[in-house]
């Protein structure tokens, strides 16, 4: 959020033009291209290798995506995120248990990614209240995979009750108790997602200036420092060694050189 700020606050100055961070094209094509790249240093959750790899094979095309890719790269949801790319690829041939899980799942192309989703299923084929639907979502939330299994009688009736039979019921549900053991909300993930997407949109509109933010963030710390130096190298800036005539206590950029911060040295 630091970092955000200070480069909001630099690059307003430097443009003479107020930026609203809030207000900024969240589906800004050239944003989510550079994203796909694969070139993720210094872009807040997207910058590990793994996750780099992932979202060089998914090619984001609008924010959704961001979300689904940060709730699934977590220990045991992260086989699915094959699963996600394949079917975003090849959306026909996605394959439903039954024709109301696609109104639950087609956002997420058949996967189950959120909690809010098993409540949804649970309201749709189920007939369960918000209520119902909550206290599933809280057993999830807490791993409580007992009350899960208590559950599964209530579930099959209701589906049963609205003309899904008894062994469909069955397999969702079997598939809702796996997926418990890993159910990410959705809003947690969208916040995420958001910070991850405004860090990408000002290293792209604004790199110099946010690299610059960035670096100050983290002048303490020697391996990633030397980290970005190198990436600002390897995109065409210069690193200016620290100069006590035009080095400030923060690293600094103008005119396509960075400025290296006295405090760091």
């Amino acid at each position: 959020l630091t970092v955000i700020q200070n480069a909001v606050r630099l690059a307003s100055k430097s443009t003479g033009k107020d930026i609203d961070i809030e207000k900024i094209d969240y589906n800004d094509k050239a944003v989510l291209d550079s994203i796909g790249t694969g070139k993720t240093d210094g872009i807040f959750q997207l910058e590990s290798g793994g996750m780099t790899k992932w979202l060089m094979e998914l090619k984001p095309e609008r924010m959704e995506e961001l979300i689904v890719i940060i709730s699934l790269y977590r220990p045991g949801p992260m086989k699915s995120i094959p699963v996600y790319i394949e079917n975003k690829k090849h959306p026909d041939s996605v394959k439903y248990k039954h024709p109301l899980l696609k109104e639950v799942l087609e956002d997420t192309c058949g996967c189950m990614v959120y909690q809010e989703q098993v409540m949804e299923i649970c309201r749709k084929l189920a007939g369960y209240t918000y209520g119902h639907a909550d206290i599933v979502r809280r057993a999830m939330a807490k791993k409580k995979h007992d009350v899960m299994l208590k559950e599964r009688e209530s579930f099959v009736l209701g589906a049963v009750k609205n003309n899904i039979d008894e062994d469909t019921a069955n397999e969702i549900f079997d598939e809702m108790v796996s997926f418990a053991s890993y159910a990410f909300n959705k809003s947690h993930a969208a916040a995420y997602a958001y910070l991850a997407y405004q860090t990408a949109y000002l290293k792209y509109h604004f790199r110099g200036i946010y690299m610059a933010s960035l670096m100050s963030s983290v002048m303490g710390n020697t391996e990633k420092l030397t980290e970005y130096i190198n990436v600002c190298r390897e995109s065409g800036i210069e690193v200016v060694r620290p100069d006590i005539n035009v080095s400030m206590k923060d690293f600094s950029y103008a005119d396509g050189k960075m400025y290296f911060g006295l405090l760091a040295v």
